[in-house]
């Protein structure tokens, strides 16, 4: 059987190539098919069987909307089979959308994690994940890592980090364009770059056999996120690692994941010393729910705030110095030059004075006086 492959961030002219060649199954992100449609390079009133993979992924990012156009172009009667990890409320609405009477198959989660690989929890302040995560890659145990975030910002803040101390690392997620992503998942697995920060969505599908740890820079939202991100791990027979920085706010998170996997992983402090997310600890990180962004980069003393000064102030510090009045503060003399501009009313009336004509304002060759015209004297 032929196929075709049809994806984003690639020249349209080798895959305008693929579609000449008549394909029995089309391989298609949902953009570049929709861009391949709009200009006529195919057809979709012939397609028998659409396969809709991954549905609670593409519901995340934003991809919907074109998967419900698709669907509007192909023929009523088809076979639809769509795939999800999770079944949430909007993809069950998105199944009775697109499928016809359909038949639900429930298969029970990975939850079990291969024996091949260890799990560590390491509890830590929010503001020491950087230096821990350094240093545990610098340990000489680990060889080639998956590091995992949650946000695609914080996968380039973090590997931006690494690289700055000189460590071998590039990042991998959804925003790249496809040839580098492409380009990075071959430089690592060729061994170019021993460390790849990345996203879940980028995660997912990675088939990397010689991957000796795993760090998870984040918890995941998701419990089965974390069994799909520490399969990148322990596979074929190799022994991995497993390794989940934890904060005091994401104790939801653990408990969530220890339920789902079924096993005890050990929760120690960087030093390796037992730690506990106990009820304490628990009361103490709700308070601070919101504010943790704050607390990652505490302001040192270069960069702390300077205290708040009135208007005239600030105005008075952004004009040039030969502007500002010597001997006295800067707001004072603003503050005493607004205090001398009288403001503006109508003028009192005058006392013992008459007002004529133009008042104050007659001109000058008005005030002149004229000759007297003697009655009878010709002009």
């Amino acid at each position: 059987m032929r196929q075709a492959l049809l994806i984003g961030g690639e020249g349209f002219s080798l895959q305008e190539a693929a579609l000449g060649k008549d394909p029995d199954i089309l391989i298609a992100t949902p953009g570049r098919l929709i861009d391949m449609f709009e200009r006529g390079r195919i057809m979709l009133g012939g397609v028998k069987v659409l396969v809709i993979d991954e549905a609670d992924r593409m519901l995340d990012m934003g991809f919907i909307p074109d998967v419900e156009r698709i669907v509007q172009t192909l023929p009523r009667i088809r076979q639809t089979l769509m795939f999800s990890a999770t079944l949430g409320p909007e993809i069950k609405r998105l199944g009775k959308e697109f499928l016809i009477n359909p038949k639900e198959v429930s298969v029970s989660p990975p939850a079990t994690v291969a024996g091949t690989v260890s799990h560590t929890m390491i509890l830590l302040d929010l503001a020491e994940k950087r230096a821990v995560l350094r240093d545990l890659l610098r340990d000489e145990a680990v060889q080639s890592a998956l590091i995992f975030c949650n946000r695609k910002k914080d996968v380039d803040i973090v590997s931006a980090s690494l690289g700055r101390h000189g460590l071998n690392v590039r990042a991998l997620h959804g925003d790249m364009v496809q040839y580098r992503r492409t380009e990075t998942l071959a430089a690592f697995k060729g061994g170019e770059v021993n460390f790849l920060v990345c996203s879940d969505v980028a995660g997912r599908g990675l088939d990397i056999e010689a991957v000796s740890h795993v760090i998870n820079f984040d918890v995941p939202y998701n419990p089965e996120d974390y069994v799909h991100r520490i399969g990148r791990t322990g596979r074929a027979g190799r022994e991995g690692r497993a390794i989940t920085l934890v904060t005091h706010e994401e104790a939801e998170a653990v408990d969530a994941i220890a339920a789902l996997v079924n096993c005890a992983i050990p929760l120690t402090t960087y030093a390796g010393e037992p730690a506990a997310l106990d009820a304490a600890s628990r009361e103490r990180a709700r308070p601070r729910r919101g504010r943790s962004r704050r607390r990652e980069e505490p302001p040192s003393a270069e960069k702390r705030p300077a205290p708040k000064r009135s208007r005239g102030a600030d105005a008075a510090e952004s004009k040039p110095k030969r502007e500002r009045v010597r001997g006295g503060d800067a707001a004072e003399a603003s503050e005493g030059r607004r205090a001398r501009k009288p403001a503006k009313q109508s003028a009192p009336p005058r006392e013992g004075e008459r007002v004529t004509g133009l008042g104050d304002h007659v001109p000058a060759f008005l005030s002149d006086p004229m000759p007297a015209i003697r009655p009878g004297a010709e002009s």
